[in-house]
């Protein structure tokens, strides 16, 4: 949409085509729409960064390097090898997104901050195929590291004590950033899951608590500019996503006491805030 560039939409249709084929179960197949996804995402980021080179779309550049790495050693791997990689470009896009539109709030240091924290997360995710027990540790910490700064410097914290659009929209950044951190502190901890309890909450916590919690604090801005449609703030958007938080919340309850009741409760809790996300945000388009 920035690029304005007809072929940059082949991301995005390839990415998306990639993950149906998956679901469909043509796995090959998935996997090389995806590189090839991956790849024209990376495209579209150097045509950005060769009109404006600045530090914060150089770090956006970085963030398709894991991203790319992983599609391709997805080939001869499993997933659970390249986790860190999938989750450093989830975490370098966000939060280089997040210093864009808050810069004034994050202060002077913070693109020299998120450069120095871009680059420690792709090195501790590349190290992490080598040295498995002290880059998954490394990535950890990095990634702690990221929450902890977002949390402290974000503007976040003083939105959620105003109210509306802007509470709803601090309330849902401060809480992504709380399971970044968790997910952070898992790797630092555990270093490689040596369960599943904790390859559950590592992967929920960073593609869920972080990932998804991001795009609903966003939808109400970002969407109108993608789609041409406004989707003003409602107070019934508070609704999913306080069911994606409470659902988590449940889901690790499970994942610490070997699952259970908790955690299948958790699970379609989580589901059922996706749906009422999808059906809250058509909802308010139609009515504006």
């Amino acid at each position: 949409q920035a690029l304005r560039q007809t072929w940059a939409y082949l991301a995005p249709a390839l990415l998306a085509c990639g993950g149906l084929a998956l679901v469909a179960g043509a796995h090959m197949l998935g996997q090389l729409l995806l590189i090839e996804g991956c790849l024209t995402f990376a495209l579209v980021y150097l045509a950005l960064w060769r009109r404006a080179p600045l530090p914060l779309v150089a770090v956006q550049v970085l963030s398709t390097v894991p991203a790319l790495l992983a599609a391709c050693l997805w080939l001869s791997v499993d997933v659970f090898t390249i986790l860190p990689l999938l989750q450093a470009f989830l975490i370098l896009t966000i939060a280089a997104e997040r210093a864009e539109l808050a810069q004034l709030s994050l202060g002077a240091r913070a693109v020299p901050r998120l450069v120095g924290l871009a680059s420690a997360l792709v090195l501790a995710a590349s190290g992490s195929l080598l040295w498995p027990a002290i880059g998954t540790r490394a990535f950890g910490l990095a990634t702690l590291a990221t929450a902890a700064w977002l949390l402290r410097d974000d503007v976040a914290r003083r939105m959620v004590r105003t109210e509306g659009l802007r509470r709803y929209n601090g309330a849902a950044l401060l809480a992504g950033y709380a399971w970044l951190g968790v997910a952070g502190l898992v790797w630092l901890v555990g270093g490689v899951p040596g369960g599943d309890a904790a390859y559950d909450v590592v992967v929920h916590a960073v593609f869920l608590g972080f990932g998804v919690s991001m795009i609903m604090a966003h939808a109400p801005l970002i969407f109108p500019a993608v789609l041409g449609r406004p989707l003003p703030y409602r107070p019934a958007m508070w609704v999913p996503l306080g069911l994606l938080h409470a659902g988590l919340v449940l889901r690790v309850v499970g994942d610490i006491l070997g699952r259970g009741l908790p955690w299948q409760i958790g699970s379609v809790v989580t589901v059922l805030s996706l749906l009422a996300f999808a059906a809250t945000a058509a909802f308010s388009a139609v009515r504006a």
